[in-house]
């Protein structure tokens, strides 16, 4: 009667979902033997106990279910008085008992066994808890019947329990069971594991019990992620599993199966970050301790990781000193030949902040707005936003890095490598036609959102040819030199000081007559460093670096310093210096002295080369300056003439500075290099070889001279002719043309040199102070500096305000307000006192001019070569011209600035130090 009535009521009120209760017939009145019940009992027969219509039973049932609110509690009630008056029977095992079918007790005998047996099976459940935390009583009426109905009538579903302490969900619609059942269900086999408990509940005796207790632990611990306890990539941990289902996991292969996958990924999310502080320690290792291999975190033979190089680029950003620049950038060299030597010269183009040799003039061609077009598209943005950025952080690599961090993505894309990068740049700057600006940012955005980590930075940068971090082409060659010693192990280095030195020395020699990395950094790889020499030499279509000469204050000073040896004088011309090429086919190239492709700038000097070289030169190099002429007055016109012709693009028909071009050197004759020539042998070369043709082609102006008065009267000549001075060469000795290098041999001497200082001077603008009065909105002076080729750092030399036209003025602070930078370079030198109101990135040489030097305790020009604690400044400076043939790195250097303060008339004993130059 009782458990007919019970599953009656069950019907009529959606009360608890007694699954024992249905599924088993009604036996005679014989002993019935009752196994435990699983552990999802007490939350199946509270509610059945807790709520009730029936007027009869009320008593018993408030008692079953004060007994299970205070087993929950851990709390033992000894029997209400309400109980024994009623003739309660005692408490009966947990396990189990036999009762008569009939009689008064019947019914609460059944109640009893039933909750001894909840009881039993929740005190196991609160042992097993990991929560402290008391759960709370189900009270009397709480709607938890139509979720447990629910489940009583479907098929059972494997989500997991509610914790104790959880408050009781709000009843669900069928509708929304059987969406809340489908999103939960992981597995059909466990949903059918639970079926079968259901179904043989009554019939199988003890058999229910390990079969619930399997389906509960695949049920709790199926995740589909397969991840433990374990940190997830973004710092936030998973829940770890209860006792009960770690206990349980051990009877389940498919899961053991899962867990270490899920170790391996974790392992593979914390990868990065132990491989960054790897290859950042190993790469800050002296070279006597640095280990290749240790530095990689990629296998041999395959490529390089651009991550590689930006991380090594990002320490350097965080150096100053050239020679711990120099060890880092030596290590990455050293990692790529001992890993992947076919990315060794991708790696140094990127290194070098190039893409192509700088005579075959592939250029990127790619403005900032493009950059910034292509930020945000690839990471998702609005272009406002991104100028946004770049206003508040000053560096498109900085918005690039922030802008790729804030970014969720879907997917891993493939990893960059360094010969991918270079590929796609050289690809961008051969787009060219219709769409070649929708083409490029494509590209750009395609090398965007595949970076990670660093890589957008230095991407952008490299995109922007501005690297930032001080990284001068020079150490890149040192770095080269250094990483060849410590990996050729095929032959061994000569008798020398410093092997280190000593192949720099020869990697930058071996650059200025082939700077052709291509045909370097190959035989570099086969030969070894000590073989450069006799593999790589001077070949025409290949510009070298021209040779420079050294100041010199009068014609005396000459005198004394070609004492007994054959010199020659010719006029120094105003012009830009350029270096023609002329190949057996008949082509022509001209390049400028940054070894810059100038062909499209002067094509009336490609036409007339026809017309002023002789019938038997096949082929040549020639040295030489072009320069502004006036054809009807025969005359020279200054450079600030020609500075105003277009660079690019140039046709004959409108042509409207015409030019001459003033021959005073030859390198190459119909397939004969003549560098290791004596100048005398030159000359003849250059002599026999062309023929003059008037405000075309002239060879330079020259005597032969070592009389005083003569080469005085030569330079006053010069003078008038509207010529800078005189060069001064020897002849027959030590006279071999030396590319790259400023030279004893040859000596200038100007006009202005005898009236002042000497040379002037060309100084990179680094910072600058706002104007006020007449100057406000522009910039009023600029902070000036000298470059340090030992150290590749700017030191400051002067702080200028003079000698400018207000055009001038307007033009320079125009031109500079996009060099602004949010903070001083790390190799910028200055006084802590020195205060100005904006910071420059070096970009522009301004050639100067002033009444002398003096040691000063504010600037930091030459610091320590003249004097031991104080710098050189240049007094009254005034602005000449801007130079813009030349790069910030070839401005005046601080030897060069030591050496006109010596050679200064004026005693230097009565120099006063001052502290602003103005």
């Amino acid at each position: 009667m009782f458990l007919l009535r019970a599953t009656t009521t069950t019907t009529t009120t959606t009360s608890s979902p007694s699954l024992l209760l249905r599924c088993c017939p009604l036996h005679p009145p014989k002993t019935i033997a009752l196994s435990p019940p699983p552990p999802l009992f007490p939350f199946i027969l509270r509610p059945r106990f807790s709520a009730s219509s029936s007027a009869s039973s009320a008593a018993p049932r408030r008692r079953a279910t004060g007994a299970v609110a205070a087993d929950k509690s851990g709390e033992k009630k000894p029997p209400t008085p309400r109980a024994k008056r009623a003739g309660a029977a005692p408490a009966l095992p947990a396990g189990g008992m036999s009762a008569s079918g009939g009689g008064a007790g019947g019914k609460r005998t059944v109640a009893d066994v039933l909750m001894g047996n909840a009881r039993a099976a929740a005190s196991k459940a609160k042992k097993a808890a990991p929560s402290p935390k008391k759960p709370r009583a189900q009270p009397d009426g709480a709607e938890a019947g139509p979720e447990a109905a629910a489940v009583a009538e479907k098929p059972p579903s494997p989500a997991r329990p509610k914790r104790a302490s959880s408050p009781p969900k709000s009843p669900k619609s069928p509708a929304d069971a059987a969406a809340g059942e489908k999103k939960r269900s992981t597995s059909p086999a466990k949903s059918k594991g639970l079926a079968a408990a259901a179904q043989s509940g009554g019939e199988k005796g003890n058999s229910p019990l390990p079969k619930r207790s399997r389906t509960l632990a695949a049920k709790s611990d199926a995740k589909p992620s397969g991840e433990g306890d374990v940190s997830r990539a973004d710092g936030t941990k998973k829940r770890s599993p209860s006792p009960t289902k770690s206990k349980d996991q051990a009877s389940q292969p498919e899961e053991e199966k899962k867990r270490p996958a899920s170790l391996k990924k974790a392992k593979i999310t914390e990868s990065p970050k132990s491989e960054e502080k790897n290859t950042t320690l190993e790469l800050k290792k002296k070279g006597s301790e640095f280990d290749p291999m240790a530095a990689a975190f990629w296998k041999p033979g395959e490529p390089v990781p651009f991550l590689f190089l930006a991380r090594a680029l990002d320490l350097i950003s965080n150096e100053s000193g050239r020679i711990v620049i120099t060890e880092i950038l030596s290590n990455v060299f050293r990692t790529v030949m001992a890993t992947t030597p076919d990315d060794l010269l991708a790696t140094v183009y990127l290194s070098a902040n190039r893409i192509a040799p700088p005579h075959e003039g592939i250029e990127l061609g790619i403005g900032d707005a493009s950059v910034i077009r292509a930020l945000a598209e690839a990471y998702g943005r609005k272009e406002e936003h991104v100028k946004k950025d770049l206003k508040e952080l000053g560096d498109l690599g900085l918005v690039a890095k922030a802008s790729r961090s804030s970014q969720k993505m879907m997917f891993k894309p493939k990893p960059l490598t360094i010969s991918r990068v270079l590929s796609t740049f050289r690809t961008i700057a051969k787009e060219a036609g219709k769409d070649s600006q929708d083409k490029k940012r494509n590209h750009m955005k395609g090398l965007l959102v595949a970076a990670t980590d660093c890589e957008p930075q230095y991407i952008t940068r490299l995109l922007q040819s501005k690297m930032r971090i001080g990284l001068a082409e020079k150490t890149v060659q040192m770095a080269l030199g250094q990483a060849a010693v410590y990996s050729d192990k095929k032959t061994s280095p000569p008798k020398v000081q410093s092997p280190f030195e000593e192949a720099a020395k020869i990697i930058k020699q071996v650059y200025s007559v082939l700077p052709i990395y291509d045909k370097i950094v190959p035989v570099l790889l086969e030969e070894g460093v000590w073989k450069l020499p006799e593999m790589c030499k001077f070949s025409i279509g290949v510009p070298v670096g021209p040779m420079l000469a050294k100041a010199t204050k009068s014609v005396s000073e000459i005198i004394d310093k070609f004492q007994g040896l054959e010199y020659t004088c010719e006029y120094k011309y105003d012009g830009e210096r350029a270096q023609i090429h002329c190949m057996e086919d008949g082509s022509v190239e001209i390049y400028s002295r940054n070894a810059e492709r100038n062909t499209g700038k002067y094509p009336d000097v490609v036409d007339a080369v026809s017309r002023f070289r002789k019938p038997t030169v096949k082929s040549f190099v020639l040295d030489c300056e072009i320069v502004a002429y006036d054809r009807e007055k025969q005359k020279i016109l200054p450079f600030q003439i020609l500075s105003t012709r277009a660079r690019k693009g140039v046709t004959i028909n409108d042509i409207k500075v015409s030019v001459c071009t003033f021959g005073f050197d030859i390198l190459y004759i119909n397939g004969k290099p003549l560098l290791q020539e004596q100048l005398k042998v030159r000359r003849e070369h250059l002599y026999n070889s062309f023929e003059e043709v008037p405000g075309v082609f002239q060879l330079a102006t020259a005597i032969t001279s070592n009389d005083l008065e003569e080469i005085q009267k030569f330079l006053d000549t010069a003078v008038n002719s509207s010529c800078e001075g005189l060069i001064i060469k020897t002849l027959d000795k030590d006279a071999t043309y030396e590319p790259a290098k400023r030279s004893n041999n040859w000596l200038k001497l100007k006009k202005d040199y005898m009236d002042s200082i000497g040379d002037s001077l060309d100084l990179v603008p680094i910072a600058a102070f706002y104007g006020r009065g007449k100057r406000t909105g522009v910039f009023g002076s600029f902070l000036l500096a000298c470059y340090d080729e030992q150290n590749e750092e700017y030191q400051t030399i002067c702080n200028i305000g003079t000698g400018f036209s207000e055009q001038q003025l307007e033009e320079r602070s125009a031109s500079l307000r996009s060099k602004v930078i949010e903070k001083p370079k790390a190799y910028y030198r200055f006084a802590d006192t020195m205060d100005p109101d904006v910071w420059f990135e070096p970009s522009e040489v301004w050639e100067v001019k002033a009444a002398d030097l003096s040691i000063s305790p504010v600037h930091r020009a030459a610091n320590g070569i003249v004097d031991p604690n104080k710098g050189i400044s240049l007094r009254f400076p005034r602005l000449l011209r801007l130079r813009d043939d030349k790069s910030p790195e070839q401005a005046t250097t601080s030897d060069q600035v030591a050496d006109m303060y010596r050679s200064q008339k004026i005693n230097h004993s009565y120099n006063q130090e001052d502290e602003d130059d103005d």
